[in-house]
């Protein structure tokens, strides 16, 4: 992971794209890859999109948004300082016990409630 955000941070600095990099213009260049990636599936019913990848067309735009999304989420982190990987740990800890197993102590909701 390390070596990828260096690689996106080359990048972007051979290119002089640092100073376009705030996390306000990353959060919105995610958001909008996010969007790019939801539109594939937009009008698909759930059969449909559970055989996405089926298909090499598709395959190829989910795979290159997924990358999109991937790469901004990464610079985001890399401006902010956040490490991704122990976020994403801390984070199913805490769902981990928000969300109990069923049939264990605790409540069972689910995140809409």
């Amino acid at each position: 992971m390390d070596r990828l955000q260096r690689r996106l941070a080359q990048f972007a600095a051979a290119r002089d794209w640092e100073p376009y990099h705030t996390p306000k213009n990353l959060a919105v260049a995610l958001s909008v890859e996010a969007s790019e990636l939801v539109e594939i599936f937009q009008w698909l019913t759930p059969e449909q999109s559970a055989k996405v990848m089926e298909k090499p067309e598709s395959a190829h735009r989910v795979a290159d948004e997924v990358a999109d999304v991937l790469a901004y989420l990464l610079q985001f982190c890399e401006v902010l300082g956040v490490d991704v990987l122990d976020a994403l740990a801390a984070k199913i800890e805490r769902n981990e016990l928000r969300f109990p197993v069923p049939g264990s102590s605790g409540p069972n909701r689910h995140s809409s409630e």
